[in-house]
């Protein structure tokens, strides 16, 4: 149809309705920003080159730089958590060593540049103070603290004299697993089906929180700043879960092992279990998984056969972004720091133009020891490298090996490497000891050459002793039921005008399993543990002829004459042996978790003696709360040695008064029970006396009537003797 030309055209257009095709071609305009950041510290590259920086840092878009050439990028996300996840991870990441990262959100550029320059005084927050997390160390009574769990119950218990003890924290279905102190004793890790929690503090708040699902394993690194958890289950991140630094992300999927950091919660990094060769149902996962240097520096997991991976905290990154390439590599072990590894502030010095003083002691660097077995015609191999130089300090070439074990000396002062060998005809099995002396020059080997199997080895806290447990018994390597192993427990000190280890002495034909010494030194447990039919605890002093004090200094005592048993005692069913932090006591419990028979702790002292022992049914675990290292210097220790004694006097007067106050206490009470006794009796007396008064008045009032009375006579017949005779007729 034609449209008249009179009409006008604006008024056509009027009478039309667009909305339809309006609403259908309608231009949705952008309602935020957030899930655009801005990437400031980027380096001077060119377009060609963004795209391969973009890949590798960020899972993004470009979409802006600065003519061709960025000093800053734009990249956007699919959704605002990405975004913020991205921002979490990457911020303040050094990209090299001239460029970081510094992250914002687009939409917090266009907020800041439009700030009211008006100051405002800002408002004083209140400070809320915190709890000390090791406030339980400044106890006036200088008291040690354990664990209990118990059914679905834990508790936290004083120790001391019988006096002191008591509960100083319980709660019930506090954990779901187990509970595991930290290695200073600040936190309590108790263990649920989304994770982990810390507690500490005198109220026992809790502290941090680690979101793993089904954990079953943990470990703290030495210093306590990090911490890793492990699940049978691999890590699954279902949509809609939680984002941000403390959650796991789509990288982490399939990963079994996490790494987090104990201050912030945040999540360091995921790793996949590595389950060992062969049947996996007869071989156990080795734990821990990851092994920390005794300064929280470093972290280590071995990949058998293959290299050690060596990750610098707390990035998490490869050390030298490379791993020991290592052909054949079965395990390893850090070398324990000790003071001597440290400096000494008081003899160090100022630096002068970026040198250390002359008083100044060089700190060691971190030393690791790896073996790795023979093959072809090559032999075995044990080496010690320093680390992060990576320099080889000493290697030892070993033949006919079978297996090797590391143990370090807990001062690093020495290194034991048990080396099971095989004969040529491979039929049976024998045991060289090679101990590294680790602070002598070139790190000298001494071979101690054993005929036997060594089952368990131990080195003596801050000393130069070690004990052995050793067999030859012909079930050692598949007992049955009711099977007992004798064993044979031997004692070695080095001897340094010679410069090896001697045989001190040694414990025949015993069922010894076990050795615990004291964290102290000088005193030792020989337990058989797990057995059903031995579970015998031996007290051994091997300083019995000598005092503490000054024992390590010139003593001209026949060798091993101070070897010495204490005691002798039973815990029937013992599953666990431990020294509490002191070396006074040893605790010793029967768990529920191998058998339920007897379940339940007791507590010794060094000689042997029982304190106190409890039988509990369901009882779970024991664990004594661990203590920090002191604060004194080695001087300030000397002199409380010297002297001790009189230290001594000052607590033998506070056991005095407590004695006194519990005597106190006692005739107290007997003396309220004699008043009480006597305050009855003279009221007893009183009211018969007023009876007698009563009666007697009346008499008075009554004349000389008498009172009538009634006598009642009882007959009593008892049979003394009956027979029986039978009459005949």
């Amino acid at each position: 149809m034609a449209v008249p030309d009179n009409i006008p055209r604006d008024d056509i257009d009027e009478d039309i309705d667009y909305t339809d095709i309006e609403e259908k071609y309608k231009v949705s305009l952008e309602e935020g920003f957030d899930n655009i950041l801005v990437v400031d510290g980027v380096p001077v590259i060119d377009n060609s080159k963004l795209e391969k920086l973009l890949a590798k840092n960020f899972e993004g878009v470009y979409t802006e730089g600065r003519s061709g050439q960025a000093e800053f990028i734009f990249v956007e996300f699919r959704t605002a958590e990405e975004a913020t996840f991205a921002l979490n991870e990457l911020n303040g990441h050094p990209f090299d060593a001239k460029h970081t990262f510094r992250i914002n959100r687009f939409s917090d550029i266009e907020k800041y540049t439009k700030l009211d320059e008006t100051y405002v005084e800002p408002k004083r927050e209140e400070y809320q103070s915190k709890e000390h997390l090791r406030a339980w160390l400044a106890d006036p009574q200088g008291r040690d603290q354990y664990a209990t769990y118990r059914g679905d119950e834990v508790e936290v218990h004083w120790h001391g004299k019988p006096s002191q003890c008591e509960v100083a924290y319980a709660k019930t279905s506090w954990t779901e697993l187990y509970i595991s102190w930290s290695p200073l004793g600040t936190y309590l890790a108790t263990l649920h089906r989304q994770g982990i929690r810390l507690w500490g503090g005198p109220s026992w708040e809790h502290q941090q929180r680690f979101y793993h699902p089904l954990v079953r394993l943990v470990d703290f690194s030495p210093c306590e700043k990090y911490f890793v958890t492990w699940s049978h289950e691999p890590i699954v991140v279902a949509e809609g879960a939680p984002q941000g630094s403390q959650f796991f992300s789509a990288e982490d999927e399939g990963n079994n092992i996490a790494v987090w950091d104990i201050k912030t919660g945040n999540l360091l990094r995921t790793f996949p279990s590595i389950l060992p060769e062969g049947d996996n149902s007869k071989k156990q996962m080795a734990w821990p998984a990851l092994k920390w240097s005794a300064d929280d520096k470093f972290v280590a997991r071995v990949t058998p056969g293959q290299q050690i991976s060596v990750y610098e905290l707390p990035g998490m990154g490869l050390q030298g972004k490379k791993s020991l390439k290592i052909e054949g590599v079965v395990d390893f072990e850090w070398c324990p720091h000790s003071d001597k590894d440290r400096e000494d502030p008081e003899k160090a010095s100022p630096a002068v133009n970026g040198t250390a003083g002359k008083g100044a002691k060089k700190v060691k660097e971190n030393m690791l020891a790896y073996w790795t077995p023979e093959v072809a015609n090559q032999p075995a191999r044990v080496t010690v490298i320093e680390f992060p130089s990576r320099t080889i300090m000493r290697q030892k070439n070993l033949f006919n090996v079978t297996e090797c074990k590391l143990y370090w000396q807990n001062q690093g002062d020495f290194l034991c490497v048990k080396v099971d060998r095989h004969t040529k005809t491979k039929k049976s099995i024998f045991c060289n000891l090679e101990i590294f002396m680790v602070r002598e020059k070139d790190f000298p080997v001494e071979v101690v050459e054993l005929k036997d199997t060594v089952t368990d080895f131990s080195w003596e806290p801050k000393g130069d002793r070690f004990a052995i447990v050793s067999s030859n018994d012909p079930n050692l390597g598949n007992p049955g039921p009711g099977i007992t192993i004798k064993t044979d427990v031997s004692f070695y000190q080095l001897e340094r005008g010679k410069g090896d280890f001697k045989l001190l002495r040694t414990l025949a034909s015993r069922t010894t399993n076990t050795i615990r010494w004291s964290p102290r030194g000088r005193h030792v447990v020989l337990a058989t543990v797990g057995s059903t039919s031995k579970s015998e605890l031996e007290f051994w002093d091997l300083d019995f002829n000598t005092e503490d004090v000054g024992r390590r200094e010139g003593q001209k005592e026949d060798w091993g004459s101070g070897v010495q048993q204490l005691g002798i005692n039973d815990h029937y069913g013992v599953t666990d042996v431990e020294w509490d932090p002191s070396g006074r006591y040893l605790a010793t419990a029967a768990s529920s978790w191998t058998h339920t028979l007897e379940n339940g702790y007791a507590i010794w002292d060094f000689r042997g003696q029982e304190v106190e022992k409890h039988i509990l049914d369901r009882f779970k675990q024991f664990l004594w709360r661990p203590r920090p290292p002191s604060l004194l210097t080695k001087e300030q220790k000397r002199q409380i040695r010297k002297n001790l004694r009189d230290y001594g006097r000052t607590f033998e007067e506070e056991d005095a008064a407590i004695e006194d106050t519990a005597s106190t206490e006692l005739i107290a009470h007997r003396k309220r029970l004699v008043d009480e006794w006597n305050a009855w009796r003279a009221r007893c007396q009183e009211e018969v006396a007023e009876e007698k008064r009563a009666i007697g008045k009346g008499a008075e009032t009554g004349g000389q009537k008498e009172e009538e009375r009634e006598e009642i006579e009882v007959w009593i017949d008892e049979v003394i003797e009956q027979i029986e005779e039978e009459v005949v007729e």
